[in-house]
């Protein structure tokens, strides 16, 4: 679903109307209470987020447009990979996104332009964004898929230990039946 589509359910959601920002912009500094931070750390997978804070400048963009350029900062509680202890790490994200009213046809007196897709605007859905999804979204994306304690060290078992490999009960069994295979 697009991040521009209203929608009651997300995690956290803070709407803001292409009516609500003046020509010369709107500033907006939030911070997610405890029932969003919770509902986001469990759509994120996180352990914990005691802090989930997003600040923002909305300026108008183009026709009918919206520009949202900020930050978003939040500490999350992750598990090690390596030891499977509780862990905590900062995010911090900056945040650049044009949203542009979403056309009722393609081929409305408008001639067809090729856009990289990192470069392409969000659609604007009935004339509405929602800020908490934005930086909910640029929240997860900054989150380390594979987090990891500053002295926690993998170690791996010896290479010539049989007894460790993965399917050494099923090479017992078979040497059990005098290594024949039906």
């Amino acid at each position: 679903m697009p991040r521009g589509e209203g929608e009651t359910t997300r995690a956290w959601n803070v709407p803001l109307s292409i009516s609500d920002v003046p020509e010369g912009g709107r500033h907006l500094d939030l911070a997610a209470d405890a029932r969003a931070r919770a509902a986001v750390a469990a759509l994120a997978g996180l352990a914990a987020l005691p802090r989930l804070e997003a600040s923002f400048d909305v300026t108008r963009h183009g026709r009918g447009g919206l520009r949202v350029v900020g930050h978003v900062s939040a500490t999350v509680g992750q598990t090690c990979v390596v030891t499977l202890e509780p862990l905590e790490n900062e995010v911090e994200e900056d945040i650049d996104v044009v949203f542009v009213p979403a056309a009722a046809s393609p081929d409305e007196g408008f001639a067809e332009v090729e856009v990289p897709l990192e470069d392409a605007p969000e659609p604007l859905v009935g004339g509405m964004i929602d800020l908490g999804a934005i930086a909910t979204e640029f929240l997860i994306l900054g989150l380390d898929p594979y987090p990891r304690k500053p002295d926690a060290v993998f170690e791996a078992p010896p290479a010539g230990d049989e007894a460790a490999h993965p399917f050494a009960a099923l090479a017992e069994l078979k040497k059990g039946r005098g290594g024949k295979q039906r």
